[in-house]
């Protein structure tokens, strides 16, 4: 990893967990107290969206400076972006060779362990939030943010080979990931390795359109066992997306919402379904000093948001997919 623009070259009261504001007055209480929080709430909505451009504006000119100042902060970024990914692929590898635990929720106590199969045979997801150490020690990330979540699935009723079908099906991830990818297409494919081009468009408050290029490696483990490997080499923030004048912003323009995106997928088949686990490594800049009432709830929520719609829209897929099967 020799850079992070285009790695080829070189509970709150009154918010709810995906965000989204909900009304606390009492259903007893008086009709005009409901009234003015909508108001108020739309207020802030139509205020957010005629700040937006020039707060981002604002954002831009102040990475730019940033960069300007520092010329070697990019690559301190990489380096510890790309210290992290190596020391969370080592546990990765460990986990895989001894082939034990090889879903998070096994390695709980027992009754803890007992509670997150029950929940997954319920149609939840769990959750959980990781960070990567070396010899104990937390790996710092010198002006930048490093997000990184894990999340499992349970498809009943599902084989191997259906969620295989549906994660390699690159070319329609546009329908199945909607609407947080809005384009997929297959580049190049040698066997199980793949050369993928996804867009991403993110939203929360403010949106986000990123063109993203993935090199992807499946390997399969057993009858009933399988994982990949999915490193971006290329991630760029595009200003005006569908426009004549779209184009992709140059690091030193962008807002830095993501720098660069590692996962890792297992997939076990057992308990007559398929377990399904994807955990995420991203990297994002800093949130800048008073942009954080904005920037902030984009940077630090929308990574564990779209994992949790991934893993949902996987089991939607592949249950469609099962359907389909079953009236053929």
């Amino acid at each position: 990893m020799t850079g992070i623009n285009d790695l080829r070259g070189v509970k709150r009261v009154g918010w709810n967990e995906t965000g989204v504001f909900f009304r606390q007055l009492k259903e007893t209480g008086p009709a005009a107290a409901r009234c003015s929080l909508q108001a108020v709430f739309l207020a802030i909505v139509i205020l957010v969206c005629l700040l937006q451009p020039i707060i981002l504006r604002s954002s831009a000119r102040s990475s730019s400076r940033s960069s300007s100042r520092s010329g070697g902060d990019i690559g301190k970024i990489s380096d510890a972006f790309a210290k992290y990914v190596r020391a969370t692929d080592s546990r990765n590898n460990s986990e895989l060779q001894r082939g034990q635990d090889l879903l998070w929720v096994d390695s709980l106590p027992e009754a803890a362990r007992q509670k997150a199969y029950a929940d997954l045979s319920r149609g939840e997801i769990q959750l959980e939030q990781r960070t990567t150490r070396e010899s104990g020690r937390e790996i710092p990330c010198p002006q930048c943010m490093i997000h990184h979540w894990e999340g499992l699935v349970f498809i009943p009723g599902a084989r191997l080979n259906d969620v295989l079908h549906i994660l390699q099906d690159y070319n329609h991830h546009a329908e199945y990931y909607a609407p947080d990818v809005v384009r997929s297409q297959i580049e190049a494919r040698d066997g199980d390795h793949y050369r993928v081009f996804l867009r991403f468009r993110r939203q929360k408050v403010i949106t986000v359109v990123l063109n993203t290029e993935h090199e992807i490696n499946y390997y399969r483990d057993s009858a009933l066992g399988a994982h990949s490997r999915s490193s971006a080499t290329h991630v760029a923030e595009v200003e005006n997306p569908s426009k004549p004048k779209e184009r992709e912003k140059p690091r030193e323009e962008d807002n830095g919402f993501m720098w660069g995106m590692e996962t890792w997928w297992r997939m076990e088949e057992k308990n007559n379904g398929v377990y399904v686990q994807s955990e995420v490594v991203s990297l994002s800049r800093d949130v800048p000093a008073g942009l954080g009432w904005m920037i902030g709830p984009f940077v630090t929520a929308v990574p564990k948001e779209s994992l949790t719609l991934t893993l949902e829209a996987t089991r939607k897929a592949v249950l469609a997919r099962l359907r389909s099967k079953n009236l053929g």
